[in-house]
């Protein structure tokens, strides 16, 4: 069997993207994507049609979100951008990969990998 097409979500940057208040409860706000990714696990993105993994990375005070049958958390032990390239070279060697990121250093340190890129707003949300 084929394995799935692989998103790698970067949590921090993504919530960091819109100015909702998130700074008052970063794990709540980083809950709140992760429960509005889970409909992208059997969707799909636009360009990424479903069914696809999802793994969402958490840093910071985000640490303690659990995952869910459709989104797959990882709790980065340091630096998030870090593990999200591990993830990349590791998990989506062999099959289609996007990172959901804005961060400018590391949408290039994926794309030397072979993985493709889309900004926060793709997932973010209204």
């Amino acid at each position: 069997m084929e394995a799935l097409p692989l998103i790698v979500v970067d949590a921090a940057n993504v919530v960091g993207s819109v100015p909702d208040g998130w700074w008052r409860d970063r794990r709540g706000a980083t809950e709140r994507l992760r429960d509005r990714l889970a409909g992208y696990a059997t969707a799909g993105l636009a360009d990424w049609p479903g069914p696809v993994e999802i793994v969402l990375v958490v840093e910071g005070a985000a640490r303690g979100v659990e995952s869910t049958d459709a989104v797959r958390v990882v709790a980065a032990p340091g630096s998030g951008d870090d593990r999200i390239v591990r993830l990349a070279e590791e998990e989506g060697r062999g099959r289609r990969c996007l990172v959901v990121t804005a961060d400018r250093e590391l949408r290039h340190r994926v794309r030397e990998l072979g993985a493709e890129v889309a900004g926060a707003r793709t997932v973010a949300g209204p």
